[in-house]
């Protein structure tokens, strides 16, 4: 699940994968009681049912300790019941058994924003990039985020280069957003 900080407002996308994809990454050593609560987990967090996902996911968790996107699951659901602490705490247990996962830097990032810590937002907004250098999103919301902090001349770095991928990627719904954010940087 990827939550869009653009504007400032979440967007669920990594849950709206596929089930049965949402588990075709997974180490072999994963149970399957544990995959199946993931999963029933993801079918009720699509449906809306954030509490019912919650007890999936915790079940997952119960079943296989190291399911990183277990974690980064409920981490979601609890971002969407606006649980930030709870969701950062998830968060980064899924970093700690994936450290090479951009996606829940990126969504820590977010959260953190969200709780009001512009500079850990940063912080796991950089170490994104480092794992995923071609993402415009988290170059475009990192620079957002330094927008909002006062440094115009990082945000105009990085909203350049988020304009400059979106463009490449043809997302340009997120081009025209991320240009109207480099016009407050002048």
């Amino acid at each position: 699940m990827k939550f869009a900080l653009l504007l400032l407002t979440p967007i669920l996308l990594m849950v709206s994968m596929p089930i049965a994809q949402s588990s075709s990454s997974l180490p072999l050593r994963t149970p399957a009681p544990a995959i199946d609560s993931n999963d029933r987990g993801t079918l009720k967090l699509h449906t809306g049912d954030a509490q019912g996902a919650i007890l999936e996911f915790d079940r997952a968790i119960e079943i296989y300790p190291k399911y990183a996107e277990a974690y980064t699951n409920r981490a979601a659901a609890k971002l969407g019941l606006g649980d930030k602490q709870g969701a950062i705490a998830d968060y980064t247990q899924a970093i700690l058994l994936n450290p090479q996962d951009a996606l829940t830097y990126y969504n820590r990032g977010v959260a953190k924003f969200e709780l009001g810590d512009n500079r850990g937002a940063i912080s796991d907004f950089d170490r994104a990039i480092v794992l995923n250098p071609q993402d415009a999103e988290t170059y475009s919301n990192r620079g957002a985020v330094k927008l909002a902090l006062g440094d115009k001349k990082g945000a105009l770095a990085d909203l350049t280069t988020g304009a400059k991928l979106f463009r490449q990627q043809g997302q340009m719904n997120d081009y025209q957003k991320t240009v109207e954010l480099l016009r407050q940087t002048k």
